[in-house]
């Protein structure tokens, strides 16, 4: 059985989603919730294969939640639903880890299909709009001087950073505490003039060569 979570704030949604879910009979649905603090909360402990996340509600978002769980627990995979296309949201649910992104006006059976794809380990992001996506974004951060300014240090962690792993992700890595990883990767930032972790991860990919994956 595919194990489920599902984070909505409409109710009937959710309803809907999951008789929709469980009527194949190898997905269970474990748990629900219309709240992004509650789920954040639950999911790890619920440990489902798969989460599908809702990118907007009213006290957080699905992508935040998602990079919170995954940061516990990498194999939980998350699906994104949201309800119109947005290269930001489509890039921020990459740099999440985010297994997959899909619209609400997906057909029942592909939004099932997406589960088990997911729930297998593979990832629903088109190559070619994760390109787009990074090119868009790419073109909008200036070429820093700044690069040089780095310590190797500093500079491996921002290709862990390219590479979408998290503070913690990145610790167990480099064998450091979270919270020095944390103060690096504020300096790192700073030192690149830059405000977010995913303006870094973009100037990474560009300035350190793409990432295979």
């Amino acid at each position: 059985m595919i194990r489920v979570f599902l984070l909505d704030d409409h109710e009937v949604v959710r309803r809907g989603l999951v008789d929709l879910l469980q009527s194949g009979g190898d997905i269970e649905v474990v748990g629900e919730s219309g709240s992004a603090q509650e789920a954040a909360r639950r999911i790890p402990a619920l440990r489902p294969d798969v989460a599908i996340l809702d990118a907007r509600l009213p006290d957080g978002n699905g992508i935040d939640v998602c990079r919170d769980v995954r940061a516990v627990d990498s194999s939980i995979r998350g699906l994104i639903l949201t309800s119109y296309e947005d290269d930001e949201a489509l890039f921020a649910a990459i740099m999440a880890g985010a297994s997959g992104y899909v619209l609400k006006q997906i057909r029942g059976t592909d939004l099932v299909d997406a589960v088990r794809r997911v729930a297998q380990g593979q990832s629903l992001l088109d190559p070619a709009v994760t390109q787009r996506v990074l090119e868009r974004i790419r073109n909008g951060v200036e070429q820093p001087r700044e690069l040089a300014a780095l310590t190797d240090q500093e500079r491996r962690i921002l290709e862990f950073v390219a590479e979408g792993l998290t503070n913690r992700e990145i610790a167990n890595r480099m064998f450091l505490a979270e919270k020095t990883v944390k103060n690096y990767v504020s300096s790192m930032l700073a030192k690149l003039g830059l405000e977010r972790r995913t303006q870094a991860a973009v100037l990474a990919t560009r300035l350190l060569g793409e990432h295979p994956h």
